[in-house]
């Protein structure tokens, strides 16, 4: 079963994996479908038995989206947006357990009873025993993203790259859902990310990952194996880095 891990070689050694709320509900577009993550799960697994540590942050959309939510007072909206990473990163935890893994779920809100609190170094030793980390709650404060809570972490737990599974196979110039002769792009730099607004991450978070020169990969997540081809380097997805040349 594991005849992959034998010949593919990992070219990370420590990666953070954003994985966004929508793929967690499945057809069902709302909610958790758990055959789905336990699908997303299994090529995680594999790069876990490959010898990869993995953080793991997730969005909150298949439950709740802040920004969406009209008239409602920003601050309590995203803080309800929070309590839904937190669903989704149980969820996830268990999945990961069924399959064997040793999992602990950090937040950046305390809720003892239920997590970890985040806290750097304890979140770094456990990736150090071969642990999976998976980081509830976003940054912790309204008006941040998901994807800036993934650069986050993945700066402070000194990952090699983010790597950002989407519904889309990579980065393009406009939006291949609504333009049929969108390019996609194999690399393309933070700048140009930044000045033509592609829709990688927000500004902040692709800001964050420029100043520290930490790449993101972004690809599709409708064959969830990609994430193992992912991390063992296949070419698959959209590279984005300071350096295209």
């Amino acid at each position: 079963m594991n005849n992959e891990v034998l010949y593919m070689q990992p070219k990370y050694k420590r990666i953070l994996l954003k994985l966004s709320g929508e793929s967690l509900a499945g057809e069902n577009k709302h909610g958790i479908d758990f055959d789905t993550v336990l699908q997303i799960c299994e090529p995680i697994k594999k790069c876990v038995d490959a010898g990869v540590q993995v953080g793991i942050v997730v969005g909150g959309g298949n439950f709740w989206r802040g920004r969406s939510s009209g008239d409602m007072d920003r601050t309590r909206a995203d803080h309800m947006g929070m309590l839904a990473t937190t669903i989704n990163a149980l969820g996830v935890c268990d999945a990961l357990e069924q399959l064997g893994l040793d999992v602990r779920v950090q937040t950046a809100i305390s809720m003892r009873q239920v997590a970890e609190p985040y806290i750097r170094n304890k979140a770094v030793s456990h990736l150090n025993k071969g642990r999976v980390v998976i980081f509830g709650c976003g940054t912790g404060n309204p008006f941040f993203s998901t994807d800036t809570a993934a650069a986050l972490r993945a700066v402070e737990i000194e990952a090699d790259v983010i790597m950002k599974a989407t519904m889309v196979d990579g980065v393009y110039d406009s939006d291949p859902k609504k333009n049929p002769d969108a390019k996609k792009y194999d690399t393309i730099s933070y700048l140009e990310v930044l000045s033509k607004g592609l829709a990688v991450m927000d500004s902040t978070a692709s800001a964050l990952c420029k100043d520290n020169n930490l790449p993101i990969l972004v690809f599709s997540i409708d064959d969830p194996d990609n994430i193992y081809k992912a991390v063992c380097g296949e070419n698959i997805g959209t590279v984005v880095t300071n350096d295209v040349e």
